[in-house]
């Protein structure tokens, strides 16, 4: 399955760097690409489905800032979530429940609107994101094997 998506020998870090930061136009229309915790899954337009496992010590988080509309979702969908603010410059600091900046730097939105980081496993944290003026904050959390990928709610205002 991975080979006939142009996939194969990429583990999931890799193919989460690719597919996410794909142009939206250059996105694959019969995959499905879901970032779970634990594994992706990518799922094709043939019912076929394989997952790969994720790092043990990481989780991959993407974030979708808006201002004006979002979308709900939980697991990021790598080949259909779209969000409001793409390719823009954003700052994003992401702080720990113990006070540690875990990430402070500026960052471009990929053409999906969202913006993709790798954060420790086991973490609460505060995520802030500004453009501009205009800055928004959302709880994320990496304790559960539940826990969501996809950050849909921190409106900039």
């Amino acid at each position: 399955m991975l080979a006939d998506h142009g996939l194969a020998g990429l583990d999931a870090p890799e193919i989460i760097e690719q597919l996410d930061t794909l142009p939206i136009a250059e996105r694959p229309t019969n995959l499905i690409a879901s970032v779970q915790p634990g594994a992706l899954v990518l799922t094709d337009d043939q019912q076929r489905e394989t997952q790969l496992e994720m790092p043990a010590n990481q989780v991959y988080i993407s974030v979708a800032p808006y201002q004006n509309q979002t979308h709900d979702c939980y697991y990021h969908s790598l080949t259909t979530c779209v969000g409001e603010l793409g390719n823009e410059d954003v700052q994003v600091t992401l702080t720990g429940s113990d006070g540690e900046v875990l990430i402070d730097e500026t960052r471009q939105t990929y053409d999906n609107g969202f913006v993709g980081m790798w954060v420790p496993r086991g973490i609460e944290a505060e995520l802030t994101v500004t453009l501009g003026e205009s800055t928004g904050s959302a709880p994320i959390s990496t304790v559960n094997s539940d826990d969501p990928t996809c950050i849909t709610t921190l409106q900039l205002s």
